[in-house]
């Protein structure tokens, strides 16, 4: 889950990364900074989400989880690949929109993605939180 979860920011990354030279090319400097900040922002839920340890419990580890606990983690990441598929989703029609010279709704879709983003975060975060109550 988590290096699918990895690529697939990436891949967000390189597409916003992709509309970012078109705002330039298109000269609207006004969303040039706020493209800035979602690329810098994805990147670093990115490199968290890679980052972060795999949570693994082995056989003979003293701490064993129960089965409701599974089940936490299990929605935890279903909330995670949803999200992850939204920024995906989102980015790809972005780009597309932008590299045909449709402007008309980049600031408010900038917004969507950094809130998109952000409930990334959370969710990811509120894993961590579960895995770690787990562990001794």
């Amino acid at each position: 889950m988590r290096n699918y979860a990895y690529q697939a920011l990436e891949h967000s990354r390189d597409d916003l990364t992709t509309c970012l030279q078109s705002l330039s090319d298109a000269k609207a400097s006004e969303l040039m900074e706020p493209e800035n900040r979602l690329i810098a922002k994805l990147d670093r839920v990115a490199e968290k989400i890679n980052r972060a340890s795999y949570g693994y419990s082995g056989f003979f580890d003293a701490v064993k989880v129960e089965e409701s606990e599974l089940d936490n983690m299990l929605a935890y990441d279903t909330q995670l690949m949803d999200s992850v598929r939204k920024i995906n989703d989102a980015t790809t029609s972005f780009k597309a929109d932008l590299t045909q010279g449709k402007l008309d709704n980049a600031r408010t879709t900038q917004q969507s993605l950094d809130t998109a983003i952000d409930s990334l975060e959370a969710a990811f975060d509120q894993r961590k939180a579960v895995i770690e109550g787990v562990k001794v």
